[in-house]
């Protein structure tokens, strides 16, 4: 907005102290607002309130100002959750490396199959949800396989389980060279 330039809610040139003080009673009324609201609220005449109004372009002005503070409402929205998923991102990159930390002071063979399963699944959803990814479905799904891993005996999970432990061995591996 340049400089000088008054807003539509603001006071106008030529409306009296008077007039822009009934204006902003009329305005703050929000979206029930209306002329009698107004006039009974100042202890003045709905007929001086109605005159000012249509001299002042209430209507529009009070409309105007409805739509800026939607759209100072929104952006607050929005920056919150611009905050909410940097918290995230950061509390996902931190999990992870407490978890990788952890795991690399384990023996890999010594963790079940479903303590290996919960760090992955963890980890990763928190990940997911920090850059705005919908939640994974309720299973966790082997992406090679295109297998449901709840639908595996467990002799397959087992299986599958070791698999993800080598490549976990593997990458944590090539991770401290």
């Amino acid at each position: 907005m340049a400089e000088g330039t008054v807003e539509s809610w603001e006071r106008q040139s030529g409306e009296s102290v008077q007039a822009f003080e009934a204006f902003a009673v009329y305005r703050d009324l929000g979206p029930a607002r209306s002329l009698t609201k107004a006039a009974r609220e100042l202890g003045k005449s709905r007929a001086l309130l109605g005159r000012w109004s249509r001299q002042f372009a209430w209507v529009m002005r009070a409309a105007a100002y409805d739509r800026e503070q939607d759209r100072l409402f929104l952006a607050e929205q929005a920056q919150a959750r611009r905050d909410i998923a940097r918290r995230h991102a950061k509390l996902a990159q931190a999990v992870q490396s407490k978890a990788v930390a952890r795991l690399q002071t384990l023996d890999p063979r010594e963790l079940s199959p479903s303590e290996l399963l919960r760090y992955i699944q963890v980890a990763a959803e928190i990940e997911r949800r920090a850059v705005g990814e919908a939640p994974a479905a309720g299973a966790v799904e082997d992406r090679d396989q295109g297998a449901d891993v709840a639908s595996l005996s467990d002799e397959e999970r087992r299986g599958r389980m070791d698999q993800l432990r080598r490549e976990l061995e593997r990458r944590l591996s090539e991770g401290a060279q």
